[in-house]
C-alpha cells in the first residue's frame, strides 16, 4: 500500500488494490508462443502496489499450448475480414475463439478498474498490431481479436498497451482514468441520490475541466434536471460523459486553464506578494520552463494555509487524481 502523501491534500488511501486485467506475459508468466514471458517491472515492481492484478492470457485460455505455433492477423484482401491464424498452418483459425473468450472474459470480470495488454500482440495489442495478406505481404495494421472484443464489450473501461506506459503523459492520462473508474465503482456501491451524484460531480469538477471544456459544460447539464425516477439513468450517463471526457489528453493550455481557476480561491486569501509569485510559477509552466508538479504543489500550500476558506478547492480531484508518490507529474 502506498505511503500517505505529505500534503493535507490527498487522494482518498485505497481500502485495497484496485483490480485490474493485464497479460499473463507482463508479469512475467511464460506464456509466449516460445515458452517465454515479457514481464514488465514497472507493472509488478510499482504498479503492482496500488492494483491487484488479474492476469489473464487468451491464446493459452482457448487451448494453445506452449510452445506453440505463433499466429498473426491476416486478411483476404487490403479491406477483408481480420482473422488470427497460424504462420505456418494457415487451417489453424483461433478468431472466433479469441473473440469468445474475450466476451466471457468481460462478464466474468466486470469488477476490473482497468486493463493493461502487451503491444504488437494479434491477440492482445490494442493498436497498430501487423496485419498480413494471404501472401504473406504485411499491409496496414488492426487491433489484437481478444483486445479489440473486450474493449467493445467495455468501451469505458480504461485500457493501455504497456509499451506506451513508457509515455509520461500516456501514463499519466491511463492511472487518472483507473481511479475515477473505481472511486466511480465505490460511488455506485450506495443508492444514488442527487445530493451524492452532484457531491461526486462538484470533486471532479476541475479535472474534466483540464481535460474536455465541452464535456464540462455537457456534465453540468447532465445533472441539471435531478428527477428522482430517473437517477441512475442519469448516473450512467454522466458516468460515461466523465470516462470519455477523461480519455482526451489534458494539454499544458488546459491545465493552464484550470490552475487559473483554482488560484481564483487564493485571491482573497493571500497577499499581493504571493499572488504574483503563483501566477508567474503558472505562466512558467505554460512556457514549459518547468512541470506541472510545480504550480500544483504552490497551489496546494496557500490551500493548506487555509483549510475552512478554501473547502471547495481542496476538495478537487485534480490536486490529486492519483497516488502521490508515483510523481506521474514531475513530466508533464
Amino acid at each position: 500500500m502506498a505511503r500517505a502523501n505529505p500534503s493535507n491534500i490527498t487522494r482518498s488511501t485505497l481500502a485495497e488494490r484496485i483490480p485490474v486485467g493485464i497479460s499473463s506475459c507482463l508479469m512475467g508468466q511464460p506464456v509466449r508462443f516460445n515458452g517465454s514471458h515479457k514481464r514488465s517491472r514497472f507493472c509488478t515492481d510499482t504498479l503492482s502496489h496500488y492494483f491487484d492484478f488479474v492476469s489473464l492470457c487468451p491464446e493459452v485460455a482457448i487451448g494453445l499450448g506452449t510452445p506453440r505455433e505463433p499466429i498473426r492477423l491476416a486478411s483476404d484482401k487490403p479491406d477483408g475480414e481480420v482473422r488470427a491464424i497460424g504462420t505456418v498452418d494457415r487451417t489453424i483459425d483461433v478468431t472466433d475463439a479469441l473473440a469468445g473468450y474475450a466476451r466471457q472474459q468481460a462478464s466474468e470480470q466486470s469488477h476490473l478498474c482497468g486493463y493493461i495488454f502487451m503491444q504488437k500482440s494479434p491477440s492482445c495489442g490494442l493498436f497498430g498490431v501487423k496485419r498480413y495478406l494471404a501472401n504473406g505481404h504485411p499491409e496496414g495494421t488492426a487491433p489484437g481479436i481478444y483486445a479489440d472484443t473486450f474493449r467493445q464489450a467495455n468501451p469505458l473501461l480504461p485500457m493501455e498497451e504497456a509499451g506506451r506506459l513508457n509515455d509520461a503523459g500516456l501514463l499519466e492520462n491511463f492511472m487518472t482514468r483507473v481511479f475515477a473508474y473505481h472511486d466511480w465503482q465505490q460511488f455506485r456501491t450506495q443508492a444514488v441520490t442527487a445530493n451524492r451524484l452532484v457531491a461526486f460531480h462538484s470533486r471532479y469538477k476541475y479535472l474534466v475541466m483540464a481535460h474536455d471544456l465541452v464535456a464540462y459544460k455537457n456534465l453540468g447539464r447532465i445533472l441539471a434536471d435531478l428527477s428522482r425516477d430517473h437517477l441512475n439513468s442519469i448516473a450512467d450517463e454522466y458516468f460515461a460523459g466523465l470516462m470519455q471526457a477523461l480519455a482526451h489528453p489534458a494539454s499544458r493550455k488546459m491545465h493552464t486553464n484550470t490552475l487559473m481557476h483554482l488560484q481564483g480561491y487564493l485571491k482573497n486569501l493571500i497577499s499581493d506578494v504571493d499572488k504574483k509569485e503563483l501566477t508567474e510559477v503558472i505562466h512558467q509552466y505554460r512556457e514549459g520552463v518547468i512541470p506541472l508538479v510545480v504550480p500544483l504543489t504552490l497551489l496546494k500550500h496557500h490551500f493548506n494555509h487555509y483549510p475552512d476558506a478554501s473547502a471547495y478547492a481542496r476538495q478537487q480531484v485534480y490536486l490529486n487524481p492519483h497516488p502521490y508518490e508515483l510523481g506521474l507529474r514531475n513530466s508533464l
